[in-house]
């Protein structure tokens, strides 16, 4: 993978993990979903500031994926954008207190280790 490509699949990826950052801002903002406020909450997603700019990186990550496609075989660019996974996580982590345990150590290092191979060209 070229560092143009490298480029853009970064950015696809940062999109992509802020998108999931707002989004969870946005949902902890609306509280948990049920029967009786489901519908509510769906109309909320349209006034709620975090949600809007979470689907709005989403959107753009979107749009630098599709740029990444038209240099990057599927077969490469689709399991190089897992690389989010890795750093949802650690945002999770870090920005929301969430808990990182072995198994899921464990699991960051194989997809840390198979994107390598996916985007090596050797």
């Amino acid at each position: 993978m070229t560092l143009p490509e490298l480029s853009l699949l970064l950015i696809s990826v940062l999109a992509g993990v802020f998108g999931q950052f707002f989004l969870k801002m946005g949902a902890e903002k609306l509280g948990k979903v049920d029967m009786d406020n489901a519908l509510n909450h769906i109309l909320s997603i349209l006034t709620t500031p975090e949600l809007l700019i979470g689907l709005t990186c989403y959107a753009l990550g979107a749009i630098v994926y599709i740029l990444l496609l038209t240099r990057v075989n599927l077969s490469v660019a689709a399991p190089a954008i897992s690389i989010s996974y890795i750093f949802s996580v650690l945002l999770g982590h870090f920005w929301f207190r969430e808990s990182i345990v072995l198994p899921q150590i464990i699991g960051l290092a194989a997809i840390s280790f198979g994107v390598i191979l996916v985007v090596s060209n050797k």
